[in-house]
């Protein structure tokens, strides 16, 4: 049986607003925000006494998502370097397609985002960058040329 779909990528924060204006000044699209705890998420992530509000944002073709989750209860923990670089081991980064990557690096940089490296150009391909926004995550952009 094979799978039917890559449904979500969740990211944990600890400034949850931050973040969600982060991905909504990207493109994405807040689903739904609320608050989440009981025997049944403990079950599920193994972890006692869990109470967190959570957001889930999509992209505007619906197909991509991207769950945000704050926990009051355990704080969370830290497992690497804040603002790893792009080789630790682990998710990196998630890649996001655009229109017109320099004026989607602008309008992030108003939520504090900065470039990674710098914005090349792949043969006639793609222009792309990685930039970090809040609390050290990395999405790529890609502009595809025509």
């Amino acid at each position: 049986m094979a799978i039917q779909r890559m449904d979500n990528v969740l990211i944990v924060v600890e400034d949850l607003d931050a973040v969600i204006s982060f991905f909504v000044e990207l493109g994405m699209e807040l689903e739904g925000r609320g608050a989440v705890e009981g025997r049944w998420v403990e079950r599920v992530i193994g972890i006692d006494d869990v109470r967190q509000d959570v957001a889930m944002l999509r992209t505007p073709d619906g197909h991509g998502k991207v769950e945000l989750a704050m926990f009051h209860t355990p704080t969370a923990i830290s497992a690497e370097p804040k603002d790893a670089p792009a080789n630790t081991l682990g998710i990196r980064r998630i890649m996001f397609a655009v229109d017109d990557i320099e004026d989607v690096i602008a309008r992030l940089r108003r939520h504090g985002a900065e470039l990674v490296g710098e914005l090349e150009q792949y043969e006639d391909i793609y222009r792309l960058c990685y930039v970090r926004g809040p609390e050290g995550i990395i999405v790529g952009l890609a502009e595809q040329l025509s």
